[in-house]
Parts: structure tokens; C-alpha cells; sequence
């Protein structure tokens, strides 16, 4: 038995790539995407095809802004699209970081994203939209779940942020393991860490034993790893969603996996019952100055990657 198999004992293994060749390769349940990650594949020939569909489609709006923000959407969804040809189960598609602080934008940009896939027959059970975990954007993700639109709260660092998704009754959260891990060895002067302490595999470790504790619904999927161990670490997670580079690293190894996380343990855990308004929130999360930097790095970068994606197409058109 492979690494990777082991690992399927406990926990829903899902691809963290816009690379569908890779998917196809790996063969996961699910998928998830980020403006990162579909920045990365439209700039491979391989998937010329979908970027040239998206200019196609974009091409008659009334103006540029119009024009970036339907190239975006088309091509966020045509990618999603390709990979729930391979997948059984969901794909996670990502709003446009500058709404993460608009509650309403969020919405209308969720409902947008379901339209397109519902149009080409895509059951909206099979998407995840992706938002960040702001007040606003739980706020959002509370909303759009009671319309049977399944969120993914993603760049999660806080305990604060788990909890307030947990409360809000979002599908699925998406905490940071390796960016968590990344932001704790600079502040150390770049020392690695022992794997024994460390922080991201304990911030996910601590949220999954809180909602399996209290019977939260939504599920917990690691995410942003940088090396095995932090995944294996994980093991018995609700999912894990994993680099090709590391499932290729498992897919290699025999080294047995052993369960790590398990919720009939969390269950009887003796943990106190955390919940937060959002006074209590928006003072929580700013108490951690890691989560606090990271979501607002995160917001800007994928921020970044979404223009660069607007730009390279545009270029392409242009015949650059």
C-alpha cells in the first residue's frame, strides 16, 4: 500500500490544482481551485483552449471592467468544469478577493458562479464557493447556505475564524497549515520547526477536536501544506486537499499512515464551548497577530494573481 492509499483510510484526499492532467493522474474526490493555482494553468498551452472560450465569451461587454470580470468568471468555472469531467464529487471556485470585505458583492458573485455552472448542467451540489473567512464573508457564506449554495471558507489561521464558520453553518472550511507553519518559522529567524510542534498541524488539530466536540456539521479540510509529514500528521481529518508535487511524494512511499485525528476521541474531549459575536470575533482574530497578517496577505496575493490572470489573456488577445 502507497503512502497516498493509507491516507485514504482516513480522510477524503482532494487535489489542491488547476492542473488537470495532474488531477487526472491522482484521481481524487474532489478539487479545489484558487486565482493562484488558475493563473499557473492558463499560462500552460495545454489549457489554451479554455482561456481562448473565456475571451470568446467576454469579448462583447460594454467595457474593460465588465469585460475582466466575465473573462474571470468564465474561465474560473470553465476550469472547474474540466476537472468535474474527472472528479466524482466537487470543485471549489473562488470569488474575487476584492469582495472579501462586502458581504452583498460576495452574494451576487456566488449566485453569478452557480448560474454559470447550472447553465452548462452542473448541479450547484458539486460546487463549493470558495470565500475568504472575513466577518463579511461568513456572513455571506451564512446566507448563500441556507439558499443551498455550498461554501468553502478559505484562508482560515484563526481559532476565531473556525468558530464563527462552525456558528454561520458553512459546508466546509479551509484552514492554512502551511502558510500558518511559514509565518511561525520567519518569526523564529528561519529555523525549521519541530514536527512535533508544529503550528499549523496544531491550529487544525485544535479546530477539528472543537467541532467534533460540539457536533458542528461543517467539515474540516486541511490545506496549504508544505511537506508529508504535516499532511500524515492530519490523518483523519474530514479531507485534505494536497499539491501534486506531495501526492506524488505519497503516491511514491510505502511509510504507514496512521489515524492521527479522530472524532470519537474530540468528542470526549474536555474543551470549553467558545462563541463569538462579532465584537468578540473581530477582537479574537485581532489578538493573533499571525492570522490577522496572513488573511490580509492572502487577500492581497490572490488579489495580485487575479489581475495578472486578467492581464495575460487580454495579452493573448492582443496577440502577445
Amino acid at each position: 500500500m502507497t503512502q497516498l492509499d493509507g491516507l485514504k483510510q482516513w480522510s477524503v484526499v482532494v487535489a489542491d490544482t488547476g492542473d488537470i492532467d495532474a488531477i487526472e493522474r491522482f484521481r481524487p474526490r474532489d478539487a479545489t481551485t484558487n486565482p493562484s493555482l488558475i493563473l499557473q494553468s492558463a499560462r500552460d498551452a495545454r489549457y489554451r483552449d479554455l482561456v481562448e472560450a473565456a475571451l470568446a465569451s467576454a469579448a462583447g461587454e460594454r467595457n474593460e471592467t465588465a469585460r475582466a470580470e466575465r473573462l474571470v468568471d468564465e474561465l474560473f468555472v470553465a476550469f472547474g468544469r474540466r476537472i468535474l469531467d474527472i472528479v466524482p464529487g466537487r470543485v471549489s471556485t473562488e470569488v474575487d478577493a476584492r469582495l472579501s470585505f462586502d458581504q452583498a458583492a460576495t452574494e451576487r458573485k456566488a449566485h453569478r458562479l452557480i448560474e454559470l455552472y447550472e447553465q452548462a448542467g452542473v448541479s450547484r451540489d458539486r460546487v463549493l464557493i470558495k470565500i475568504a473567512s472575513t466577518w463579511e464573508g461568513i456572513r455571506a457564506a451564512e446566507r448563500l447556505e441556507r439558499e443551498g449554495i455550498h461554501c468553502n471558507l478559505t484562508l482560515l489561521f484563526s481559532f476565531a475564524q473556525a468558530v464563527a464558520c462552525a456558528e454561520a453553518g458553512v459546508t466546509l472550511i479551509s484552514p492554512f497549515v502551511g502558510r500558518i507553519y511559514d509565518w511561525y518559522r520567519a518569526a523564529g529567524g528561519g529555523a525549521d520547526i519541530a514536527r512535533a510542534e508544529d503550528p499549523g498541524v496544531a491550529s487544525v488539530t485544535r479546530i477539528y477536536q472543537h467541532y467534533k466536540k460540539f457536533g458542528y456539521r461543517t467539515e474540516v479540510m486541511g490545506a496549504s501544506f508544505r511537506k508529508v509529514d504535516q499532511v500524515v500528521d492530519l490523518a483523519g481529518c474530514d479531507l485534505l486537499t494536497i499539491s501534486p508535487d506531495l501526492l506524488a511524494k505519497m503516491q511514491a512511499s510505502t511509510e504507514d499512515v496512521p489515524c492521527r485525528l479522530d472524532a470519537a476521541t474530540a468528542a470526549s474531549a474536555d474543551l470549553p464551548r467558545v462563541s463569538l459575536d462579532e465584537t468578540a470575533f473581530r477582537w479574537s482574530h485581532n489578538e493573533d497577530a499571525m492570522a490577522t497578517e496572513k488573511l490580509a496577505d492572502g487577500i492581497r496575493k490572490f488579489d495580485v494573481d487575479g489581475r495578472k490572470l486578467v492581464d495575460f489573456a487580454f495579452g493573448l488577445a492582443k496577440g502577445g
